[in-house]
């Protein structure tokens, strides 16, 4: 019953703060404002869960994540807006073209992964870097030519069917499924990867190929992110994209904690919070940037490996023992101690 139990835990905490939410919404105490930036925040945590799976599982340095977010956003907002009509759906069939147009999202920015990382991913440290902000910079810059998307005037007409319940959704979905990923054999080699690159290319593990695994993994979830703001947004532009959005990623990554999808969850929340939070103490508007370039420095001063420092909440702990006696690396003389915090 206890193990029952357990399990169960998550998924009410889930559903307790989702009518918590709406109930503060019913009596005004948040408005849709408030909403709105929750499920901003909501797309950044899956941004950095992905980012962190390249980043910080992996070892390789992206820094060009904002273009698998733009095609997925285009992707999806082509399926349901030029391809199914956009507001002209019928309401019955509105949940299941939105869950098309999120899937056909997530497989083009999968796919443009795929593509990418083949011929990049041989590459290492500052060379990477450089090819994935060249990368992000290309999408952006082709998708300003392509006239019958908008060109650089950007997609308009995009129906609103994002909500708070959808984000939450898919911050829950994206959370569990980067944990099984991890539990894998690919996210054992992912991390050895990491850790050793030469010892697990020795032990015999083909480090390209999961390199490649963990990048289009982590595109896919960009894709998904990307069509989900398309669709709070119902306006995208590729400017949108650009390597200030990117960058933006890297900071929730660093401040949150690399190697930690609870790092990855503070860090994505508490930076899209702060600066809106900020909006409303009056004489400190014009100061809030500052203060939030401020806050970075401190947290980087004072807990340089983020503010998690890769450890886990209970919830998304991993059991090191159980992980090693499943892994592929308990056949390959491995120490169990090289497992992630």
């Amino acid at each position: 019953m206890k193990p029952l139990i357990r399990k169960l835990l998550p998924i009410l905490g889930v559903v307790a703060l989702y009518y918590l939410i709406m109930y503060l919404k019913s009596i005004k105490v948040m408005n849709p404002y408030h909403i709105q930036v929750l499920m901003f925040a909501g797309v950044n945590i899956m941004m950095t869960i992905s980012l962190n799976i390249v980043n910080g599982f992996t070892g390789q340095f992206c820094i060009g994540h904002a273009g698998f977010m733009s095609l997925g956003a285009y992707g999806a907002s082509i399926v349901t807006t030029m391809i199914f009509g956009g507001f002209s759906v019928a309401p019955n069939l509105r949940i299941p073209v939105f869950l098309l147009g999120l899937l056909a999202g997530g497989l083009v920015a999968g796919a443009v992964g795929l593509l990418i990382g083949i011929p990049t991913l041989k590459l290492k440290g500052d060379y990477l870097a450089i090819v994935t902000l060249a990368f992000g910079e290309i999408v952006r810059a082709t998708l300003r030519l392509i006239e019958p998307i908008g060109a650089a005037r950007g997609m308009i007409g995009i129906p609103p069917y994002t909500n708070f319940a959808w984000v939450l959704f898919f911050v829950v979905l994206t959370l569990i499924v980067a944990r099984n990923f991890i539990y894998s054999k690919h996210g054992r080699a992912c991390i050895a990867i990491r850790d050793n690159e030469i010892a697990a290319d020795a032990m015999g593990i083909n480090t390209t190929k999961y390199k490649i695994i963990s990048f289009v993994f982590a595109a896919f979830i960009a894709g998904v992110a990307g069509g989900l703001y398309a669709h709070i947004m119902s306006f995208i532009q590729p400017d949108t994209f650009s390597f200030v959005k990117s960058s933006d990623l890297l900071v929730y990554l660093y401040a949150g904690g690399t190697g930690s999808l609870t790092g990855s969850v503070l860090g994505g929340l508490l930076l899209t919070v702060l600066p809106e939070a900020l909006r409303t103490f009056g004489n400190l508007v014009n100061w809030r940037i500052v203060i939030y370039a401020v806050t970075l420095v401190i947290i980087m001063l004072y807990r340089p490996l983020g503010l998690c420092g890769g450890k886990e909440l209970p919830l998304l702990k991993i059991n090191r023992k159980h992980l090693y006696e499943k892994s592929i690396f308990s056949k390959k003389s491995v120490h169990p101690s090289e497992t992630p915090n």
